[in-house]
């Protein structure tokens, strides 16, 4: 059996060097719990699971769910408070969708004012039933973003106690430093796997090692591609991947995890599963490194051509 498997591998935490909060190495993304048919007492099972294997950060949005989520896990937190002083709750905001649960909103949209801002986060620790997100990320960036108007609001957050360091999802390079200009940026939060490469060469992972940000990376395992067949260069990158797996003795998606936290602007995936036996194997990824010529082989793989 793997050693994440049996509990023998934990999972580290890292810090950015720029002052962010501490986050466990792999990120539990609660983006589909609401298709996890879980009742809360499995939900507080799981959050201890997850525990226990040294993942004690948690990926939230406002609208998750339907804008449900936060509920689903602040129904767990409810029956066990303890669990809140153990984790690190990370949430998001900025989309409006179109939803039952908010009939007030005509088409679907982006939203940095700080009122919606405001309102987003006084709403998520209702739902989650907390005082303080560790960390608010802005979910999108928003064609009306106003940077210093975004910067004032944070501020008063932090001021307030209500969270304690902020970041924001899917910006570009010079969107991000725009903004961390005005106010320490902990992360930002994008999609990267072996079938998405863009942030390795667009100068977004570039950008954030200079300035000691880790980024956060959805989707590591490209939603499930890596797993399906019938997508060409896909399948050949999926048995490059697996001929790694096999001679180190490693789960396939713990070679894929361990490829992506080799980057040297020490990237934090997420996962999107609530089995806690995908969890261990995310986890596993931490507990080796590839060789340069592993590393490389599967980059080649995935680009479909030498580097040079």
């Amino acid at each position: 059996m793997n050693p994440a498997l049996s509990g023998a591998i934990r999972c580290p935490r890292v810090t950015s060097r720029s002052g962010g909060p501490a986050l466990s190495r792999i990120v539990a993304g609660m983006w589909r719990m609401s298709e996890w048919n879980m009742a809360p007492e499995q939900r507080v099972a799981f959050i201890e699971r997850c525990i226990e294997l040294g993942v004690t950060s948690f990926d939230h949005a406002d609208i998750y769910g339907g804008y449900g989520v936060e509920s689903l896990f602040g129904d767990a937190l409810r029956l066990q408070p303890s669990l809140r002083d153990r984790i690190e709750i990370i949430s998001k905001c900025g989309i409006k969708l179109v939803s039952p649960q908010r009939p007030q909103h005509g088409i679907q949209h982006y939203d940095t004012s700080a009122a919606h801002i405001t309102a987003s986060v006084e709403q998520s620790l209702r739902s989650l039933g907390t005082e303080h997100l560790d960390l608010l990320l802005i979910h999108r960036p928003d064609p009306l973003m106003d940077f210093d108007e975004m910067a004032r609001t944070f501020e008063r957050l932090r001021q307030a106690g209500k969270v304690g360091h902020f970041g924001v999802s899917n910006f570009s390079r010079h969107q991000f430093e725009s903004l961390n200009k005005r106010i320490a940026l902990a992360t930002n939060q994008v999609e990267f796997s072996p079938l998405h490469l863009d942030p390795m060469f667009d100068q977004t992972f570039d950008g954030l090692q200079d300035v000691g940000v880790a980024p956060m990376i959805w989707s590591p395992l490209a939603g499930g591609r890596l797993f399906s067949a019938g997508e060409g260069q896909a399948d050949h990158l999926r048995l490059v991947i697996k001929t790694i797996a096999d001679d180190l003795g490693q789960p396939f998606a713990s070679v894929v995890f361990a490829w992506i936290m080799q980057l040297p602007c020490r990237p934090i995936p997420l996962t999107g599963t609530g089995r806690i036996e995908a969890i261990a194997v995310a986890v596993a990824g931490t507990g080796f490194t590839l060789s340069k010529e592993q590393w490389f082989t599967i980059l080649r793989a995935a680009r479909g051509h030498e580097v040079a």
